[in-house]
Formats: structure tokens, sequence, C-alpha cells
């Protein structure tokens, strides 16, 4: 999707030494919910048992998604000063920095069963980790088929710091003065180890999956039709400038 493409079709890979048909059937059921919110189609993938690869209880999961996009239309496209960043929210981890999260739990010595810190609502800290990753193809794909986004990033490892700078020319800056509050699972991220923003940036969502690239004369009809397709709200992330060095300059402190 941040390509300018629409998913089409989805394989999935699954190798386990022992096959545990249960845990299979309900790693596949997450699988194909995925693809439905995707809109592409579960169309086959491979199960492999490799007794002496993998320990009992282990498994390892792949899988790779197919699309199809104009030549004409692929993102970035015409991205330069004086474009507007809008920024879609996250629901949670997602699914980077949980190298971090590990040792954090080790260090606050929490187990995945414990009550969660951060989240009253959630059954156990592992309940809350397992919050599924937004899939954001059904929110974008009616502003790609409108012809009023030049760019998205998706936010995942590396974070906004890092991901972001993917969909820049060189020459040009993005200025992020709106940033929101971090959500509770970030701040108790960020409290228990003491990262600086900047790290947390690098290293987390913090609160931001999605961010789009779009002219200033197209934000409000950006913003109409991802209401329309159901997100509550759009952020007001920042500009695009001109400018060199580093491609991503926070001018909002994470709160």
């Amino acid at each position: 999707i941040v390509a300018g493409g629409e998913p089409l079709f989805f394989l999935d890979y699954y190798a386990t030494g022992n096959l545990a048909v249960e845990e299979a059937a309900a790693v596949v059921k997450g699988i194909a919910e995925g693809c439905r919110q995707a809109g592409c189609g579960l169309i086959g993938g491979e199960t492999a048992e490799m007794p002496s690869m993998y320990a009992p209880g282990d498994y390892d999961l792949a899988g790779f998604s197919v699309g199809a996009v104009d030549r004409n239309t692929i993102l970035p496209k015409d991205v330069g000063a004086g474009d507007v960043l809008l920024g879609l929210s996250s629901s949670g981890i997602h699914s980077n920095g949980f190298s971090l999260v590990r040792k954090l739990l080790e260090k606050e010595k929490l187990a995945y069963e414990s009550k969660c810190p951060w989240d009253a609502s959630a059954s156990s800290v592992g309940a809350s980790l397992l919050t599924p990753t937004r899939i954001y193809v059904k929110s974008c794909l009616p502003l790609l088929k409108a012809g009023v986004l030049n760019g998205l990033s998706h936010i995942t490892g590396g974070g906004l710091l890092e991901n972001l700078p993917r969909s820049l020319p060189k020459g040009v800056v993005a200025e992020i003065t709106g940033h929101p509050a971090l959500p509770p699972v970030f701040k108790w991220m960020q409290q228990a180890s003491g990262l600086d923003d900047t790290e947390m940036l690098r290293t987390f969502n913090c609160g931001v999956g999605m961010v789009l690239i779009v002219k200033a004369d197209k934000v409000d009809e950006a913003k109409t039709l991802l209401k329309a397709a159901g997100e509550t709200e759009v952020y007001d992330l920042g500009v695009l400038v001109s400018g060199e060095g580093e491609q991503v300059v926070m001018k909002a402190e994470l709160v």
C-alpha cells in the first residue's frame, strides 16, 4: 500500500517440529482475518514439519503479499516542500521493539500473565502486548484511488525517524510540530526504560502507525475520505520544508 498498490493475495509459510493442528489452525485463522482487513485473498501457503530443526512448541512463521499498481502512480511521487504530513493512530506496540519490551518486563519483574500496569482494562500484560497490528489498507485505498496521496510511510522498525525519510527526496526535511500524546503503553515503556524522545521515536511507533504525505490543498479532502473510511482521528503531524541533514526534525516533545 505504501508504494501506491492494492493488495491482491497473500501466501504464508508455517514451519514447526511437530504439527499441533489446533495451534496451526489458530495461526491461519489470524492470517485470514488480516487478509480480510486488507481486502486480499489467502490463496495458499506451505506447512513444513522439521523435528530436528525446532524445539517442542516452537514454530516459525513468514509470509508475503502481492499487489498491483499502475507504473505511473507508484509512490512516493512529487513529494516536496510545502506538503503536509497527516498521521493515523497505531493500536499499540504493533510488531516492533519487542526485544526491548521483553528486557523491560524482565527488569520490572513482570510476567505475561501479570496485571497490566498501563491498561487496567486488559486481562494481562501479554494480552495487551498481543493487540493486533492495525492494517491501514481500507483507510488509505480510497485516497489512492482519488489521487490525493503523494507518499505513505508505514511506521515499523526504526520508528518515525527511520521510516519517514524513505518517502522523502533529497533536500526535503519533515518538521514534526504536532505529534500526538503518547498512548499509555509507550509512556510506561519510556518511564521503565529511561529512553529519551529520540530513542523512543527510533524504537517504537509512539502512537502513529501510518504517515500520509499530501499537498496542502488536498488536506481537507484527505481527511474527509479518511473519516468516511472509519478513521476517528487524523493527526496534523507537520509539514515538509527545504533543508539538508537529518530528514526528520522534531519540533514537538513527546508527552
